[in-house]
């Protein structure tokens, strides 16, 4: 019986010809592959500007300090995400708090965070940066969080690490239509990939020119932007504390391959979601819920495990799946618990749908490459887990 991860890579022979194209011609790191694939990602998401980086963490750093997040300002953001969405937070010296999760979509909740920020604002510790999570690729209520970010002064980046390839009312997320920055990921493990890295989205010239600059050690080359007259021209400015974020023309040239594959990608992900709700319907468990207004890039298949209708644990489950030889992973602990959280004083108990949450979830096995075959396999797996 072989091994099934939860999530994996397709490389085609095209993508390997980009890659390998890249290699023999005379620019492996900046070079012309960049802004190809940069230009590439503006038009598929609608958007005006996008700023190809090393990391979906990177551009969530970049992002922050392009929209001013400092010291003794706050980031707002979901537990039930990766690490990232709360450092970049923290790299800024900004603090950071949690929105609890709505119970159905597993996305920040839209009542909460308007509750949140009437006790806020009362206190006069409104965020100035809001990042709600596209979780396992299903769009957030980003019409709603908008509206909140009109009455309240906060900005939004959207972490759409997950969420490539999918929309939001019919429109592709990345859009930036309810949002200032979008942010996505390109490892190995999600829609597309460009090995490690990321991109942040915009439709604002000023924003996309600060994370320009801040990808690249804050230096310039372009005299408009000089603060002393140029000495030649071999002449750079760094008018700025920047990173080396940068993207390589090597990762560009798999990323603008992969992104031609997208939109096949995605549909492929959503007859195996359709296929697993079919098949686990009697089973007790709750298979994932889809709004009305979005379509999902099914990154994750992540179903709960109704604990009180069988005698097993969540964990026993777990422990079982992965002895079958099926990779299921729990995506994900909420950030406040890790130890490095814990110690800023955060209480479980303000957020139990993130909590409740935490001890039901898992993720199945999901990926273009996927065969019935497998899948049937992760699904009598499943029932055996189960005890059924």
């Amino acid at each position: 019986m072989s091994y099934i991860p939860y999530g994996k890579q397709d490389i085609s022979d095209d993508d390997i010809a980009s890659v390998v194209s890249v290699l023999r011609s005379e620019f492996l790191t900046q070079g012309p592959k960049v802004p190809e694939f940069e230009n590439a990602l503006s038009n598929f998401c609608g958007s005006k500007h996008a700023i190809a980086v090393n990391s979906a963490t990177s551009a969530l750093h970049i992002a922050c300090l392009a929209l001013g997040l400092e010291k003794g300002d706050f980031l707002w953001t979901s537990p039930i995400t990766f690490v990232a969405s709360a450092n970049c937070g923290l790299y800024c010296g900004a603090k950071v708090d949690f929105v609890d999760i709505d119970e159905q979509t597993y996305n920040i909740s839209v009542k909460a965070l308007q509750k949140k920020l009437i006790q806020a604002k009362a206190l006069g510790t409104l965020p100035k940066v809001v990042i709600p999570v596209h979780l396992t690729g299903q769009p957030c209520d980003m019409k709603g969080i908008h509206a909140l970010a009109i009455e309240y002064g906060f900005k939004i980046i959207e972490d759409a690490s997950h969420a490539v390839g999918g929309t939001y009312q019919n429109l592709p997320i990345g859009n930036c239509k309810y949002s200032d920055i979008t942010v996505f990921s390109f490892h190995p493990v999600k829609i597309i990939t460009t090995t490690e890295g990321g991109a942040a989205i915009t439709n604002n010239a000023d924003l996309a020119s600060k994370m320009n600059l801040l990808r690249s050690h804050g230096i310039t080359r372009d005299e408009n932007y000089f603060q002393k007259k140029s000495d030649g021209p071999w002449y750079y400015e760094q008018i700025s504390l920047g990173y080396n974020y940068r993207m390589t023309d090597l990762q560009a040239a798999l990323g603008i391959s992969q992104l031609k594959r997208v939109d096949e990608f995605i549909k492929r992900r959503h007859e195996l979601a359709k296929r697993y709700n079919e098949m686990l319907a009697a089973l007790p468990l709750i298979t994932p819920f889809q709004i009305e207004e979005g379509y999902s890039a099914f990154h994750l298949y992540v179903i709960r495990i109704e604990n009180r209708s069988i005698n097993k644990t969540h964990l026993e489950v777990f422990e079982a799946m992965r002895s079958s030889g099926v990779g299921v992973n729990l995506h994900y602990i909420p950030v406040y618990r890790q130890p490095y959280y814990q110690e800023m004083g955060y209480d479980p108990i303000c957020f139990p749908c993130s909590e409740k949450y935490y001890h039901e979830a898992m993720s199945l096995p999901i990926f273009y490459a996927m065969s019935f075959e497998e899948q049937n396999q992760v699904v009598s797996a499943l029932k055996l887990a189960l005890g059924l």
